[in-house]
């Protein structure tokens, strides 16, 4: 897929209404997540043919989440705190017809034993609302490697 055709089906993506400040909830836009999404899998090969799964961490509306999966990952898994934002990223995934798993969670608190992650991605909160927020994500998905939590 090329970069501008990336760019424009994640433009017509349905963005949060009403972010909830205390989850430092932001859309990622599409041209940040179109070119974020292309590098990783044009400079690392870390999308395409991934043999189990692309976990989006917080994924919000599901922008990074869809990317991954129009790049043809064959596994996507976005997780998120908020019911709210699963749904909407269960529908803007629908819409393109592309099959995303959604898992509601804190990333302090997921466990995904037995899951085989290639690769995360994530757009995690700046802990500009509580702090120490964006080291959680960033942690997870270091300590998965180490501690067997995931396997990526």
């Amino acid at each position: 897929m090329k970069l501008k055709q990336l760019e424009g089906l994640l433009g017509g993506l349905t963005q949060f209404s009403d972010p909830k400040l205390e989850l430092e909830q932001y859309a990622t836009g599409p041209h940040i997540a179109s070119r974020m999404l292309y590098m990783a899998e044009n400079s690392f090969n870390d999308i395409t043919g991934k043999v189990v799964a692309v976990a989006d961490f917080g994924c919000g509306c599901g922008t990074l989440a869809v990317a991954s999966a129009l790049l043809d990952a064959e596994h996507v898994l976005g997780i998120d705190i908020d019911p709210q934002s699963l749904e909407l990223a269960q529908e803007n995934a629908a819409d393109l017809e592309l099959d995303i798993d959604l898992v509601w969670s804190d990333i302090k608190n997921l466990n995904l034993k037995g899951v085989h992650v290639d690769t995360v991605v994530m757009n995690p909160p700046f802990g500009t609302r509580r702090n120490g927020a964006d080291m959680e994500f960033l942690s997870m998905a270091l300590q998965g490697r180490a501690s067997g939590k995931f396997c990526p």
